[in-house]
């Protein structure tokens, strides 16, 4: 464990990555990319572990051929001590109000890979059942793929209620070195600060303040005369040379790999574009994630077969900064 003075301390275990979870029953529910990732890295960690499927789902035939058992999640409840909901957030309720609690037993512990439907109450376990979070940072893909090249992602651990056995935090930690997180860091939080800075960081940046940033970046280059190329490239293309400097070297270490004039000019325009006013718009969006407010607007779009989702991705194949890029990366990407 290392610990900065004032910064959250950074869990590392190189030597012994697996520990309690190896001596539990393990099934993950779901086994989409993350639910894989999950699986494949603690057997291969020396963990017990079954997969929990509906009986048509995709997914049997891929589990089956790597080998794991499939069970229905029912059985899995039944016959496991750690359950970890790997499905999609919005039918973690219906799912649990089905086939999992009415078999729960006080000492099993929940598991789940962001804290969406515990801090929003979609589920609520009883009394003497562990809910833990343990949530790496990054999508299923690469948590393979880094645990494979001996190495592993960043992970997030929370403990929101104990067992009846107070092993839920060392379980927790157990679990997430297990899938290799213990290589490089594991950072304790809370599951409100989990869910609610994910969903933050991903309307405000990820997916959706940097999506809107170069939509209209673009469409003021293209309406001034420049062509759509040209655009595409400054706007879209070139975002994965500053986003893998970020990633590598930092903020301030980036400027050292940029010209001059692109230092300079980032340093009279950037606060023009994100300004004081887009900052309280982004308290705004902070205050709606914690009250509840989008997860109520967000489970409301999954029950009526997400008709807002389904427009805007139509939409967004619409659109001439996509037919743009698409025509260039057949170019630039080609076998």
């Amino acid at each position: 464990m290392s610990r900065g003075a004032g910064f959250l301390p950074i869990y590392t275990d190189t030597e012994n990555p697996v520990g309690l979870v190896a001596t539990q029953r393990v099934a993950i529910l779901g086994y989409g990319a993350q639910g894989r990732a999950h699986a494949l890295n603690l057997r291969d960690s020396g963990v017990d572990v079954k997969i929990g499927l509906y009986a048509t789902s995709p997914s049997i035939a891929l589990a089956q051929q790597e080998g794991f058992e499939v069970c229905s999640v029912a059985e899995c409840t039944q016959n496991s001590d750690v359950l970890a909901f790997m499905l999609p957030d919005e039918v973690h309720a219906k799912v649990y109000a089905q086939e999992v609690a009415p078999f729960l037993k006080s000492g099993q512990n929940l598991v789940f890979a962001h804290g969406f439907s515990v801090y929003f109450k979609h589920i609520q376990a009883p009394e003497g059942v562990g809910v833990i979070l343990v949530a790496p940072k990054g999508p299923g893909h690469a948590l393979r793929a880094s645990y494979q090249q001996g190495s592993g992602l960043f992970a997030l651990i929370a403990l929101e209620q104990d067992n009846c056995q107070r092993n839920g935090r060392d379980l927790a930690l157990s679990y997430a070195m297990a899938i290799g997180s213990g290589r490089v860091g594991i950072l304790e939080t809370t599951f409100k600060h989990e869910a609610c800075s994910d969903l933050f960081g991903e309307q405000v940046v990820l997916c959706g303040g940097l999506k809107s940033l170069l939509e209209k970046a673009f469409e003021v280059l293209v309406e001034a005369g420049y062509p759509a190329e040209l655009a595409y490239f400054e706007c879209v293309h070139e975002i994965k040379l500053i986003a893998d400097l970020l990633y590598t070297e930092g903020l301030a270490r980036m400027q050292e790999h940029i010209s001059n004039t692109a230092e300079y000019g980032g340093l009279v325009s950037g606060e023009k574009i994100v300004d004081k006013q887009t900052k309280m718009r982004m308290q705004e969006v902070l205050r709606a994630i914690e009250s509840g407010d989008f997860s109520h607007a967000f489970m409301q779009e999954a029950q009526q077969n997400y008709p807002s989702l389904r427009a805007h991705r139509q939409a967004l194949q619409d659109q001439l900064l996509e037919q743009i890029g698409a025509r260039l990366r057949a170019h630039l990407f080609k076998a």
